[in-house]
């Protein structure tokens, strides 16, 4: 079994910073990509930005100059540095991983979500 715990998130005033945190655990053999996406209040789930374990990163263009994505593949952690903070941002931001496990070969996994509330 395989779990990403996510970390980090809170209520920040615009123009503020906060950083997430995903940790992936279990009988993993290999990580192959890991994001991150967030998911409005009537919004669907939208990818916010990307990284394959080569270190390629691929980010939405709304975030683009505000946030960094970054990886340690020791650690099996993926993180998401968000600075210049906006009241749009508030979101659920979840974490994903595409894994191949022992148990369960090569497959899409989620965090449980954490809520980043940007406001004054």
């Amino acid at each position: 079994q395989v779990q990403l715990v996510e970390s980090g998130g809170g209520l920040v005033q615009p123009g503020g910073s906060l950083r997430l945190s995903c940790a992936a655990s279990g009988n993993i053999l290999n990580i192959y990509a890991m994001g991150w996406y967030r998911q409005a209040p009537g919004n669907q789930r939208e990818l916010v930005a990307a990284i394959t374990s080569g270190g390629t990163i691929n980010y939405a263009e709304f975030v683009k100059g505000r946030f960094t994505i970054s990886r340690d593949n020791a650690k099996n952690t993926v993180y998401l540095q968000m600075n210049s903070l906006k009241p749009e941002d508030t979101a659920v931001y979840y974490c994903n991983a595409d894994v191949r496990a022992l148990a369960n070969g090569r497959r899409d996994y989620w965090g449980q979500g954490t809520q980043v509330t940007v406001s004054s």
